[in-house]
């Protein structure tokens, strides 16, 4: 893992640039004497780990306490996209447009994207682990594709907290009978682009005897920023 730069703010948060392989990513910690939980925020839909609304929530959380690192999944922020990539974007937004259905589009699109992701993201987790500002546990906050599988088959994550915003593929659906850690679930109940029934058929269906569903009503981008904070209690039970 190389770090490239580094940035002080007054909230004694630093944030750090890295690259590990191919792999760029930010690493926001606290000022702290002892080695810190560690949260890992995904991210999809083709955003910049730079993002400011990802950015205010890594922030907020390592301010709280927590190291919290964010990697650009392939073809995301830093990362090049391919010409198939561009295409399959390409006719996502056509068909999106046109009203037609997208699900069998999204589940080409998203699937191979979680197997290529997830590696990258416990290798991340094996780099972060071995620095001495961080002691773990580890949780994992975003992207609910990604995270389903590595909450199923990584054993250093112990909560998680998910949006239920995103397209979820069939073989993530029936893993989430696998995640049995402590759950907290975000629904934006007018998601335009994303069926209800889906979102609470997920829930129900994931194995945790510890899962919280928070319900706000608005559309995609419409999560209230309390949410956040609620979320850093979550993580603060469990992490602490």
């Amino acid at each position: 893992m190389h770090f490239a730069s580094e940035q002080r703010f007054d909230d004694g948060v630093r944030a750090r640039e890295f690259t590990l392989g191919e792999i760029p990513g930010t690493l926001w910690t606290p000022e702290s004497a002892t080695p810190t939980p560690l949260l890992l925020i995904g991210h999809n839909g083709g955003l910049h780990r730079r993002e400011p609304r990802l950015v205010a929530r890594a922030r907020h959380s390592a301010a709280n306490g927590c190291a919290v690192a964010a990697i650009d999944a392939p073809g995301h922020g830093d990362r090049p996209r391919s010409a198939a990539d561009e295409e399959t974007r390409a006719e996502l937004r056509r068909a999106m447009r046109a009203g037609e259905p997208v699900d069998e589009l999204f589940e080409s699109f998203i699937g191979p994207l979680v197997e290529k992701t997830v590696p990258e993201w416990r290798t991340t987790l094996d780099a972060l682990l071995s620095l001495p500002e961080i002691g773990g546990p580890v949780g994992y906050s975003g992207w609910t594709a990604v995270g389903i599988r590595l909450a199923a088959i990584e054993p250093r994550i112990v909560a998680a907290g998910f949006f239920a915003g995103g397209y979820v593929p069939r073989a993530q659906r029936e893993e989430a009978r696998q995640v049995t850690i402590p759950l907290l679930l975000l629904l934006q109940w007018d998601d335009e682009g994303n069926p209800r029934q889906r979102a609470l058929d997920l829930f129900d269906a994931f194995g945790s005897k510890q899962k919280t569903l928070h319900a706000n009503t608005g559309g995609h981008a419409g999560t209230p920023w309390f949410e956040v904070e609620d979320g850093n209690r979550f993580f603060d039970r469990h992490l602490k």
